[in-house]
């Protein structure tokens, strides 16, 4: 851990171990940004370094940044040295693969970032506009000084934007899609919010619904605590298949589900598929009851059955979304096909910073071309808006 402090008493303290920052003033900090979601909450964090899902073994080395004024905490970044790309869904394997051509080490690089978790939110948790800067500056003197060849910043707020800017980061987009309830007289229910769609996308949802109900299948909706042992199990095990099936391992220990139930039961929802009575399939939603979002994150089934996917991933979450009167559900990285399903391209953002002025340069040349891409393609999907008329 290093410690220094300014002449206007600043306290800059860099941490290995997540456990060593105060967890009550991390979440009030948190929870006084533009852009707050339960990922970047002390316990989850905590939970994916505990449970050895993200730390140093890995991939995922913390390096924490804090910042205090006169013993109280004013800015804060969860940060990460990595030794790969994985689990980030911002991809610069290209960057990588070009400064290994070139006989440079790409890695380790400063990240900031939840592990795993494509989710768009504040990353650098500051009192101010003041001490928002301070802590850019901190990541960067702190990735010069382990002459590293880059840092980034994952998915970040229209806060952290402003900061990059001015510190003149390159900054990159990408695309997600939303569902957004109405703000004038919200979807009454889901048959309210089908009716808003064009028919053939109407059309095709029931028929998917339909098959699902024709197989058998009927669905439990299971809130916080109410998620028991056996049930995180089941799930589990269905996450695991997913992985599984695309030949791949699951990033997430079962001790990660263990820390969520213990830590932050609120924060989670499941629906659970049934058929003559057992469990054949799983979809873990997080949720921010005071914000109202919610957050599509991990699926799996035990037997495939037609549309069942989409039914427990996107069309019962909706439907609980709007019986709860929540106001957006992030379906998650990537994904055009959602947009049938009535979800909407939202651009995401990040920052990057590269010691090597030469790569810096062909990587904004670079960013520049992909920025009138991504900006295209927004005007292509928005061109092909699934409802009859634009929703306010």
């Amino acid at each position: 851990m290093a410690n220094a402090e300014s002449e206007k008493n600043y306290v800059i303290r860099l941490h290995d171990d997540p456990a060593a920052v105060d967890a009550i003033a991390w979440n009030a900090l948190l929870d006084v940004q533009d852009s707050p979601t339960p990922f970047l909450r002390h316990e989850y964090l905590l939970g994916l370094h505990r449970s050895r899902s993200a730390l140093a073994e890995t991939g995922w080395e913390p390096a924490w940044i804090t910042i205090e004024y006169r013993g109280t905490l004013h800015g804060a970044a969860a940060l990460y040295l990595k030794a790969h790309s994985y689990g980030e869904y911002v991809f610069d394997w290209a960057w990588a693969d070009a400064y290994q051509r070139n006989g440079l080490a790409y890695y380790p690089k400063l990240l900031g970032a939840v592990p795993f978790t494509p989710v768009p939110g504040s990353r650098l948790l500051a009192v101010n506009d003041a001490a928002r800067d301070l802590l850019l500056q901190s990541i960067l003197a702190l990735a010069r000084q382990l002459r590293l060849s880059s840092a980034h910043l994952l998915f970040m707020s229209a806060a952290d934007r402003a900061a990059c800017e001015r510190a003149g980061w390159l900054l990159r987009e990408g695309v997600q899609f939303h569902w957004q309830n109405r703000e004038v007289l919200p979807y009454a229910d889901f048959d309210d919010f089908l009716h808003s769609l064009q028919r053939d996308k109407r059309r095709k949802i029931a028929q998917e619904r339909r098959r699902v109900v024709e197989a058998g299948v009927c669905y439990e909706v299971v809130e916080g605590e109410r998620i028991d042992a056996a049930l995180w199990d089941f799930f589990y095990h269905c996450y695991t298949l997913t992985y599984r099936a695309h030949h791949s391992t699951p990033y997430l220990t079962r001790a990660f589900f263990a820390e969520m139930a213990q830590a932050m039961p609120a924060q989670w929802l499941m629906v659970v598929a049934t058929r003559q009575g057992e469990r054949i399939a799983a979809s873990l939603i997080a949720r921010d009851p005071s914000r109202r979002v919610a957050y599509g994150r991990y699926w799996g089934a035990i037997e495939y059955v037609p549309c069942l996917h989409f039914d427990a991933c996107y069309y019962q979450p909706l439907d609980w979304c709007i019986a709860n009167g929540y106001l957006r559900f992030e379906g998650g990285a990537q994904g055009e096909h959602k947009m049938a399903r009535g979800l909407l391209p939202v651009k995401t953002l990040s920052a990057h910073w590269l010691a090597d002025r030469r790569f810096a340069s062909a990587v904004a040349d670079f960013l520049a071309r992909e920025g009138a891409g991504v900006e295209a393609y927004v005007d292509e999907l928005n061109e092909r808006n699934p409802f009859k008329a634009v929703p306010p």
